[in-house]
């Protein structure tokens, strides 16, 4: 199946049901989770909330004792911990910027498009994410952590056009002090605090729901990438627009295409590990190994889909940079 072109700017949208849960078009922004107390602009938001609230330029989304999923770019997650307030500065899908005030945040990147500008500011600095990864950021103490990936700091609190960026690689962590600092190796393991092990989970459940929506899509004649609605515990996952892409958690997002194509259901497991998952995997394409694969579907009707459509890219490390700051 030839590779989509990136067709930026252009959204479709699907029927968007699923068990009984309607949702508006995905865009960045979108709540996608929520568990314990948050809020937008002071508003209470609720499980209810979830694919209806959106975050607008300027506005703010805080925790208390709670938890939080935004939504940006297709392929693209902001996780939100305990006690933390983030403003969406801009919600432009070519450039999405945010500004962690306090607290603490999670973003996993999937997929980048070299259109795309991703950027995170801090109080002492802004952060742009240039490959498919894992970044976390403390504002309390302006430190900026590189699980996986590449990233481009920019040092200051009044950012300018010659400012000089500091690479930031995966295992490295840079505190922002105003002073001038050098990247520092940080230990993974030691590192994987509640934020991260909740973002783990729920990526998990994302990548569940992938793999149901993306075989009811395979050969689907009205299918583009983006997001799509998955209901109940799910919200919105992410559909590809060609091949498989491992997260950095170590869970698979899979292309209708590459289903379609006959491409092979793996089941959990980390990348450069292979376990399968209770005997249930196989290929698309006509008949399942082992009994199939699940043999269920999360949600009970057809899903909706919103993004823009977009070509894909096999593989974790696809990304690509945008270029420059604000």
């Amino acid at each position: 199946m030839p590779r989509l072109k990136a067709i930026l700017l252009s959204l479709a949208t699907l029927s968007a049901t699923a068990l009984g849960q309607a949702a508006n078009q995905a865009r960045p922004g979108t709540l996608n989770y929520v568990e314990g107390q948050a809020s937008i602009e002071g508003r209470p938001v609720t499980p209810n909330s979830v694919g209806n609230a959106v975050l607008e330029g300027g506005q703010y989304l805080s925790t208390a004792n709670g938890k939080a999923e935004v939504l940006l770019t297709p392929g693209v997650f902001l996780r939100l911990g305990n006690d933390s307030t983030v403003q969406m500065v801009s919600p432009n899908l070519t450039q999405t910027e945010v500004k962690l005030e306090r607290g603490h945040a999670n973003v996993e990147v999937d997929q980048l498009y070299k259109q795309n500008v991703i950027l995170i500011d801090l109080e002492k600095g802004q952060t742009q994410l240039l490959q498919n990864g894992l970044y976390t950021f403390d504002a309390d103490s302006s430190t900026v952590r590189v699980f996986d990936g590449k990233a481009n700091v920019f040092p200051g609190s009044n950012l300018q056009a010659d400012v000089k960026p500091i690479d930031v690689k995966g295992g490295r962590e840079l505190t922002l002090t105003g002073e001038p600092a050098k990247p520092q190796h940080f230990d993974k393991d030691k590192s994987q605090d509640d934020l991260y092990r909740w973002s783990s989970l729920r990526s998990e459940y994302l990548g569940d729901a992938n793999v149901d929506l993306a075989e009811e899509y395979a050969g689907a004649a009205n299918f583009y990438p983006g997001w799509y609605w998955a209901g109940g515990p799910y919200g919105y996952t992410w559909l590809p627009g060609d091949g498989l892409f491992w997260n950095p958690y170590g869970f698979g997002f899979y292309s209708p295409y590459y289903l379609y194509g006959g491409g092979f259901i793996y089941g959990r497991y980390g990348r450069g590990i292979y376990p399968y998952r209770g005997g249930n995997f196989g290929y698309r394409g006509g008949h399942t190994v082992a009994g199939g694969f699940r043999g269920g579907s999360v949600h009970g009707g057809v899903a909706g889909g919103g993004g823009f459509h977009g070509g894909g890219g096999g593989g974790f490390h696809g990304g690509g940079g945008g270029g420059g700051h604000r």
